[in-house]
């Protein structure tokens, strides 16, 4: 579910990765909707997140390759079940030779097929931020909600450190 659409592509791209219904899969979406909270919200230099897209969906698909065109720079986030640490935040390659269908790409698959269809794919990130419970119809568990504020506030100084800029 796209949460705004603009005319112009924004050069960052911000795309949560779970299902809401899933307990702590629910990361992505969620931060996602943290951050168009805070999207009108200026910095006192009059900065503020104008130039970030935000985007959702329950998983990764081929078509998602679309959505990176334009883009200076894409941060993937999802739920990850290992517990070394409340989130990471690694650059991403495209990996050819993996599976990708329309029931499971994974992200070094989603840019191999944007590599296939376009070329060279947009500097391409992935946060993951731990949680423990996965269950369907749960809620998100407190550690995953501890994980998610840490993991919101790095975002934040990434993407404020050149938000504005093209």
């Amino acid at each position: 579910m796209r949460l705004e659409v603009m005319g112009a592509v924004a050069p960052t791209l911000v795309f949560g990765i779970g299902n809401p219904s899933r307990g702590d899969d629910a990361i992505g979406p969620l931060l996602v909707e943290r951050l168009a909270a805070l999207k009108d919200i200026r910095r006192p230099d009059g900065q503020g997140l104008t130039d970030v897209d935000l985007l959702t969906d329950f998983q990764l698909q081929p078509e998602h390759a679309l959505d990176l065109r334009g883009r200076r720079r894409v941060f993937l986030v999802d739920a990850s079940q290992d517990p070394s640490a409340p989130w990471t935040l690694e650059a991403l390659m495209p990996q050819n030779g993996l599976s990708c269908s329309t029931h499971s790409t994974t992200p070094g698959g989603l840019l191999a097929v944007y590599s296939r269809l376009y070329g060279r794919p947009p500097s391409t990130w992935l946060l993951a931020v731990q949680g423990e419970g996965f269950a369907l119809g749960a809620g998100l568990t407190t550690v995953a909600q501890a994980n998610l504020n840490a993991a919101l506030q790095h975002l934040l100084h990434v993407l404020g450190s050149d938000v504005g800029t093209r």
